[in-house]
């Protein structure tokens, strides 16, 4: 049992702790993020442009399908997180180191604003810059209270498929995926369905609207810590190495081959 301890110890370091990768993995995650909000708030703006050309359901749909999407092709760089509430879960959990999280966070607002900022040269100052904030007629309280359950679920459904207990491997892809278009198709309405503070950082710098952005930090890193305590209960601690191998990717192992 120590041997294999151990040697899970030298795998972790060897590929995953190792900071010269690290630059790659920043890159993954402000590339992944970039691509998030580009059809996130970028479906919003350009159906204020063309009216109809992207219904309600498609637009809370396709964030869903583009998460699917750059899970399964960069997940293995940088763990695919797009989310500093999916972070923040991991390094609770013990599945990314803490001295990681300041700059994965700080990438994904990065690459959330350079999406904003692209959507504004190329499709105009329409539909609030894809922002999120509370449907009509609901309080911040209520909107907090939607997306604190809504990333509950998220963050849960991330964790329960990286995990030694319940790995599924690719096929987590499909369920995060899924997890999020099925969330904004009954949540939107009410919150926006952000689920994710970088998400809504990005239009709201872009367009100097922050307006209960309160919301869009408080609900989606409550949420996660939620479901960090709901995985301790449900699987105890971490996530082994198949946690550590989702979390952070596989980098050292590309680069080597």
């Amino acid at each position: 049992m120590v041997t294999r301890e151990l040697a899970e110890l030298e795998f972790v370091r060897n590929h995953f702790d190792n900071p010269k990768f690290e630059w790659r993995r920043l890159f993954a995650e402000l590339l992944g993020t970039f691509f998030l909000v580009i059809v996130a708030a970028g479906s919003t703006m350009v159906d204020a442009r063309f009216p109809g050309s992207v219904p309600f359901p498609v637009q809370v749909a396709v964030p869903g399908l583009m998460v699917m999407s750059i899970i399964l092709f960069m997940g293995a760089v940088s763990g695919a997180h797009l989310n500093p509430g999916v972070t923040l879960a991991f390094a609770l959990r013990g599945d990314v180191p803490w001295w990681r999280v300041p700059g994965y966070i700080g990438i994904q607002l990065i690459g959330a604003t350079l999406a904003c900022l692209f959507l504004y040269a190329v499709v105009g100052d329409l539909g609030g810059i894809g922002g999120t904030h509370p449907g009509p007629g609901v309080t911040s309280t209520q909107a907090f209270l939607i997306e604190l359950l809504l990333t509950f679920g998220l963050v849960s459904t991330v964790l329960g498929t990286a995990s030694s207990a319940q790995n599924i491997g690719p096929m987590s892809a499909i369920g995060v995926g899924s997890y999020i278009a099925l969330a904004g198709l009954w949540g939107a309405a009410m919150s926006g369905a952000s689920m994710n503070t970088a998400r809504s950082f990005g239009p709201a710098l872009v367009s100097g609207d922050w307006s209960n952005f309160w919301v869009y930090i408080l609900g989606p890193i409550g949420g996660a810590v939620l479901a960090v305590a709901a995985a301790f209960v449900l699987r105890r601690h971490g996530g082994g190495r198949m946690g550590s191998t989702a979390a952070q990717g596989k980098l050292g192992r590309l680069i080597k081959g």
